[in-house]
Order: structure tokens, then C-alpha cells, then sequence
């Protein structure tokens, strides 16, 4: 690490401890050269993978679409932001989990499916309306009368505390 006073190449860390909830180490350092302190700040780089779309075109990550995408299923709904950003948290979460450089969009869209399944039932009908590119109003209640055979305690009713 340089200096940013002299920038001489030679520090030494004095101190070390976990800040943000254990997300960084900030480390108080001292320059061998001008005996000046400074603090950095380190956390881990977590790359997302890229996305192979339908068509097998590639893309980055984009967190605002996905962002995007569950707000709009879930306008109007009793969700509140919170549990938004811990589903985007999960999903992101999930993803870099499977360890894979790219992840197919459709994988994506199902771990959305999931994640909207557990927060809110009306908005999961409708991203699946659309993402399974529904035709008329018998796909409709096919995915309806799958959704009640599920047992209620499986899903986790997170909005009731809404």
C-alpha cells in the first residue's frame, strides 16, 4: 500500500478490526518513511455472473432490471422496501453461489418466480403472467390451482408483517 502523504511503497498496519457488520476490515496504517497514519478500508470484490439471454446474446448483471422487474410485480401489493432488498440480496446471493461466469436468463427469471412466490402470491401470478408468456385464462388458473396445492406453512407469509 502507498503512502498517500509521501508515497513511499512501505507501510505497516497498526490495527485491524471488522466494520459494517463484518463486511470490511478497516486497518489504521503508518507509513515507514514519514511515520504519518492513514485508514483504509477493505472488502471483498463479489462479481455477479454474466447473463446468456434467450437469443444467446451476453450481458452484464444488471441489479436495476432486476430491481425493476419485482417492483413492478409487486406495485400495489403490501411489501414493503425492506423485503424487496433482501430478495434482491437472496437472489444475488443465490446467483454467485452456483459459481458459474454465466448464468442463462431463464435461471434468473426462476430464482425472481421464487423469491416473489414467498413474498407475495398476486404479484408472483403476475410476473408469471408474463415471463411464462401466459395465452389465455386456462394457463392462468393451471398456475393458480398450482400455487394453492402448495401448503400455506411452505411459503413464508413475510407481508403479513407489513
Amino acid at each position: 500500500m502507498h503512502c498517500p502523504f509521501c508515497n513511499a511503497e512501505d507501510t505497516k498496519v497498526i490495527d485491524s478490526r471488522l466494520v459494517a457488520d463484518g463486511s470490511q476490515v478497516r486497518r489504521r496504517r503508518e507509513c515507514t518513511s514519514c511515520i504519518e497514519r492513514f485508514t483504509t478500508y477493505e472488502s471483498a470484490e463479489l462479481v455477479m455472473p454474466r447473463i446468456v439471454k434467450r437469443d444467446g446474446s451476453r450481458a452484464p448483471f444488471d441489479e436495476q432490471k432486476l430491481r425493476a422487474g419485482l417492483q413492478r410485480a409487486l406495485e400495489k401489493r403490501p411489501v414493503s422496501t425492506e423485503q424487496i432488498e433482501e430478495a434482491i440480496n437472496r437472489i444475488k446471493q443465490r446467483l454467485r453461489r452456483l459459481g458459474e461466469r454465466e448464468v442463462k436468463s431463464m435461471t434468473v427469471g426462476e430464482e425472481v418466480m421464487g423469491a416473489l412466490k414467498d413474498l407475495d402470491e398476486v404479484a408472483y401470478i403476475r410476473f408469471a403472467s408474463v415471463y411464462r408468456q401466459f395465452q389465455d385464462l386456462d394457463e392462468f388458473r393451471e398456475e393458480i390451482d398450482r400455487l394453492e396445492k402448495i401448503p400455506h406453512g411452505s411459503l413464508t407469509r413475510k407481508n403479513s408483517k407489513t
